[in-house]
């Protein structure tokens, strides 16, 4: 099992060797973002806001783990249905699983090493050094890469239902997320019934918790193991509406039609 899976993230390796424009995307759009937000704190730093700074900066970074574990899932399944391999995919002897945990793994990758330059890019140009939220840090961006890899099984269940009409969630879906995931600000901004709504998602225990410890140097250990929870619970209904949409397409001929498309 583990040399299928090994082979799959090789592809994906040498694919991301080949083409300047994949590994433009794993770090232009990251590093574009920290640099606008940057000097944004910069400015916000001259009015002595000091904690707000590492606010922004800390949630600009933890952000980005999210977004990059969801596109790469997302993004990888739907580059098979652009080169139109998806088929050789799903006849070879790689199972649904391995090919998932494949692209979990190259999601994982990407997120580390966007989080690594991101990190050193904020020290150097901000002084801000993410290694002050402790051990709780890992804590963080494990729990945001599990929530981006439910997001990213649900949105390639609707990408396999609906097709390339249903392609522009890739990217959507994310920033449908992020008003209610209070990554900015805190969650009591927010109306009473919409506090309701962002208490659902791991990723607003994540962000409290994050200004939590940048404010105070305590990790609250008890919002990360809710986050943790809940992220059980859709990793869950993910994997399993995943599998159903699936097992539909394959029954009505889809996968078929993508090829065509």
């Amino acid at each position: 099992m583990w040399l299928r899976i090994s082979a799959i993230v090789m592809r994906f390796f040498f694919l991301h060797r080949r083409s300047v424009a994949r590994v433009m995307e794993i770090f232009f759009w990251p590093v574009m973002n920290l640099i606008v937000w940057g000097f944004v704190t910069a400015y916000l730093k001259e009015l002595a806001l000091p904690k707000t700074v590492l606010f922004l900066l800390g949630a600009v970074i933890l952000w980005d783990v999210l977004y990059r574990s969801q596109q790469g899932i997302t993004l990888a399944i739907t580059e098979e249905f652009w080169v139109k391999n998806i088929i050789n995919i799903f006849i070879s002897p790689i199972s649904i699983g391995e090919f998932l945990a494949a692209i979990c793994i190259v999601g994982l990758i990407k997120s580390v090493v966007t989080t690594i330059v991101l990190g050193f890019l904020a020290f150097f140009f901000y002084r801000f050094n993410l290694l002050s939220a402790g051990p709780g840090l890992v804590l963080f961006l494990g729990n945001l890469l599990l929530f981006g890899w439910a997001v990213g099984l649900f949105t390639m269940a609707l990408i396999f239902r609906y097709g390339r009409a249903a392609e522009a969630l890739i990217w959507g879906v994310p920033f449908l997320i992020q008003p209610f995931s209070a990554v900015f600000y805190p969650v009591s901004v927010l109306p009473f019934w919409l506090q309701k709504v962002a208490y659902l998602l791991p990723s607003t225990y994540v962000f409290e918790g994050m200004r939590q410890v940048l404010a105070t140097g305590v990790v609250d250990l008890s919002m990360l193991g809710i986050s943790f929870g809940l992220n059980l619970v859709y990793l869950l209904l993910g994997s399993l509406y995943f599998s159903w949409m699936l097992r539909k397409v394959r029954e009505m001929g889809y996968l078929s039609r993508f090829h065509l498309e």
